[in-house]
């Protein structure tokens, strides 16, 4: 099986390196700039409808042999798919972010956890009726 994502956008993120991001976009008081690419400007349409969104991003920094880890707070090490720990087979960040602003193919939203350079997977808008329990 062969799986090929392509990047739609950057992000700008205040945060340099892994160990100046915060644990969880909701812990996050900066703003970030999330860079569309121009070829995927199109995609941006009506995007200003909704107030928040969830950016799907690829976290590079992140290791990709660990099954375990051991959650943030402690405890014992237990399988990744039960964690939120950035260490996982495919690193995938997921962050729910306010969107704050649009200027061509520039974002600026707030609540995001990425690092500086992160590459934009995709983004979704959120719906509180259908992502909330």
């Amino acid at each position: 099986m062969k799986i090929i994502l392509k990047p739609v956008g950057i992000i700008r993120s205040p945060y340099k390196n892994v160990s100046e991001a915060p644990p969880q976009g909701v812990y996050s008081k900066k703003d970030s700039v999330i860079h569309i690419f121009p070829e995927f400007q199109e995609a941006l349409d009506g995007i200003m409808k909704y107030e928040y969104y969830f950016i799907l991003y690829w976290m590079d920094k992140a290791e990709r042999n660990l099954l375990k880890v051991v959650p943030r707070g402690g405890g014992r090490k237990r399988g990744v798919f039960s964690t939120r720990a950035p260490s996982r087979p495919n690193p995938i960040g997921l962050c729910l972010v306010e969107l704050k602003k649009v200027e061509d193919c520039d974002l600026t939203v707030n609540g995001l956890d990425a690092v500086d350079g992160s590459y934009v997977i995709d983004i979704k808008p959120y719906f509180e009726d259908i992502d909330s329990p």
